[in-house]
């Protein structure tokens, strides 16, 4: 072979083995990259808009809920300016306190009233959370009797714990030593404001403050009741922690549409009685137990 000839063989070997080099490292680093690289970040989660927190309270329990309710609104009409129920027997009465003054008792029971729920006191909405009497309870009470109309008691609570649920429990008690209550002691625990003293009180201590109260006052052999409103019910207190209290319900438009069974219904704020000065709360009671 030529020297020439030599010079271009080899020219051409080492050409080769360099297009064979590049083509290998080529090859090496795509598969290096398709094996090593770094994955694309993951999109950007969807933005949930928020919605409008439920209005009804997370429940922490296992209880079932209380009966539904046997009535709709179309079971009740009113019958010569007093509500009436078409669907099962009931009867009317009022809650009263020292806001009503004097009242003529017999007056009120010539009208068809046949019930009272006397106010025996409260406490205050302010940081000391003082007790306080009515004025009026032991005067109306006497009234009532007399008058012939069944009698119950309610406390205005503005407690924050359960200690201060049975203490008012026992207030009530012993406020009402003597008394021949045949209605109900009621738990009527209302909602003030931002500035009063239970503006923070969470469902949870609310709902044991009712049961603290109601079991002190069967223990004492007296029927039980809570007094609430739609609002109360839907942001404040666990009803399906309630247990063992009749249900006193207050709504005064649109009609009695609550879902559960109430023992009593306050349909009115601004209600008339012969007897009575001025607006006085009535109430309708339905009678289940006479029911055929």
């Amino acid at each position: 072979m030529s020297m020439g000839k030599k010079i271009l063989f080899w020219v051409l070997i080492s050409v080769l083995i360099l297009a064979l080099v590049a083509a290998l490292t080529f090859g090496i680093l795509c598969l290096y990259q398709y094996l090593y690289a770094e994955a694309p970040a993951p999109e950007a989660p969807q933005q949930t808009v928020a919605t409008e927190p439920s209005t009804e309270p997370t429940v922490p329990t296992t209880l079932p809920p209380p009966p539904k309710t046997a009535v709709t609104a179309e079971d009740f009409v009113l019958v010569d300016g007093y509500m009436t129920c078409t669907a099962m027997p009931s009867r009317l009465g009022i809650d009263v306190s020292g806001f009503q003054g004097d009242i003529d008792w017999q007056a009120v029971a010539d009208a068809g009233i046949t019930f009272a729920i006397i106010r025996i006191g409260g406490r205050g909405y302010g940081e000391a959370g003082g007790l306080y009497d009515d004025s009026k309870a032991q005067k109306n009470y006497e009234g009532a009797k007399a008058a012939g109309l069944d009698v119950g008691a309610y406390f205005f609570s503005q407690a924050i714990s359960t200690e201060e649920a049975v203490e008012e429990a026992e207030y009530v008690l012993e406020k009402t030593q003597g008394w021949e209550l045949t209605m109900p002691v009621v738990y009527d625990w209302e909602y003030i404001g931002e500035t009063a003293r239970t503006a923070n009180v969470e469902p949870q201590t609310l709902t044991d403050c009712m049961n603290a109260f109601a079991a002190r006052i069967r223990q004492a052999g007296h029927e039980s009741m809570i007094y609430f409103n739609g609002d109360l019910h839907r942001d404040l207190f666990y009803i399906e922690e309630v247990q063992d209290c009749a249900f006193w319900f207050a709504k005064y438009t649109g009609g009695m549409d609550f879902p559960y069974k109430v023992d009593m219904w306050q349909y009115t704020n601004t209600g008339t009685v012969p007897g009575i000065a001025g607006n006085v709360d009535i109430n309708i009671q339905l009678l289940y137990d006479e029911i055929a």
